[in-house]
């Protein structure tokens, strides 16, 4: 395929807004940083251009080249995930490695590992299977694997994103009602097991959630500052740099998790909306380009990413506004984090590699 035809399939609207939110990002790390680009609104600019020349490169990747590695890369996660419990650094937890002098949180691209590799698997799947029981045990445990080994991190919040991402792909794939509630009731029934397993601080987590009040200055401290901040923003704002919340270090982790409470109290509930338009304008793309699509692995694959890019920005703003316990989801895009936003080009370079090069108008 030549290069102006490439360069021509791409979805620029995607990158243009996908290079909105890496704006908007910067800025918003520069005011957490009290006016500076150090340390981290410049690496957020840097690595969201980065970001943009991966996906143009991989664009002139095939995507039946993917769909081939599809099985490789889902099973190298797996073996970096049981490693890294024996490896990986990080304040009580195993979730970073270090590469070169840079830390990897290599349960980020895990997701897009799990979503290629059940969207392979139900592409080989006959139509008339689908309704069979045993056609998805397997891709239950696709997903139950990698899902239980960042568990064991621990970390919640991208355990859940990779759950959530990976259903999903199933459910997009044809599994039936019966199944889906079924499967709601086994939850219901699990969440004492599921209880007993979760490690102490996530316990407190939920239960701040459910009585923040209960401890204003201990474990509901951040939940309740997020919650002054977000109000005191009224309508429009404080204005850039004038978040009183922010800039006098009342709000933790405002550069990661809790960045989208910091652009509401300086831009208000004006800003909020924009950034979810936003996002809910590249989730509706990506969608759209799944029904473009002409073969099954493309269609899961781009649905796929749209719903993990969707569930992302769900559980960041409920968390945030105390609509979900705290549980360590970054806004993407916008927080800081490297590999976090290199995953998410990444899925955003597959979209773009199944728009290039499989569509139903060629």
């Amino acid at each position: 395929m030549s290069l102006w035809r490439v360069l021509f399939r791409i979805p620029w609207h995607i990158l243009t807004l996908a290079m909105l939110l890496v704006v908007v990002g910067s800025l918003a790390l520069y005011s957490a940083s009290e006016g500076s680009w150090q340390p981290w609104a410049g690496r957020h600019a840097v690595r969201g251009a980065v970001g943009m020349g991966l996906v143009c490169c991989m664009a002139f990747i095939d995507i039946k080249l993917l769909h081939r590695v599809s099985y490789v890369l889902l099973l190298a996660a797996i073996i970096v995930l049981a490693v890294l419990l024996v490896i990986g650094s990080g304040p009580n937890v195993s979730r970073w490695v270090m590469i070169g002098g840079v830390s990897f949180q290599p349960s980020e691209p895990a997701k897009i590992a799990v979503i290629m590799a059940l969207a392979r698997y139900f592409d080989g799947q006959p139509q008339d299977r689908m309704r069979a029981l045993i056609v998805y045990l397997p891709a239950l445990v696709m997903i139950a694997v990698p899902f239980l080994l960042v568990m064991k991190q621990p970390d919640l919040g991208t355990a859940l994103m990779l759950l959530l991402g990976g259903v999903s792909v199933v459910f997009a794939a044809g599994l039936p009602w019966r199944y889906v509630g079924g499967a709601v009731l086994a939850i219901l029934a699990a969440l004492p097991v599921l209880w007993s397993q979760l490690h102490a601080y996530q316990k407190s987590r939920v239960m701040t959630f459910l009585n923040p009040e209960s401890d204003v200055l201990g474990a509901g401290y951040q939940i309740t500052q997020s919650k002054i901040a977000l109000g005191s923003g009224g309508l429009f704002g404080k204005g850039f740099l004038m978040g009183s919340q922010s800039q006098l270090d009342y709000l933790p982790e405002k550069q990661t998790d809790f960045v989208f409470t910091m652009i509401g109290e300086e831009f208000g509930l004006v800003g909020n909306l924009f950034i979810l338009l936003v996002y809910l304008t590249l989730s509706l793309s990506i969608l759209r380009i799944s029904y473009r699509v002409q073969t099954r692995f493309s269609q899961l694959v781009c649905m796929g990413i749209a719903m993990m890019l969707f569930f992302y920005v769900f559980v960041n703003v409920a968390m945030v506004s105390g609509l979900l316990p705290v549980v360590g989801a970054p806004l993407p895009l916008i927080s800081y984090g490297g590999t976090s936003m290199l995953t998410v080009f990444i899925g955003f370079g597959i979209v773009t590699s199944a728009l290039v090069h499989d569509r139903l108008d060629d």
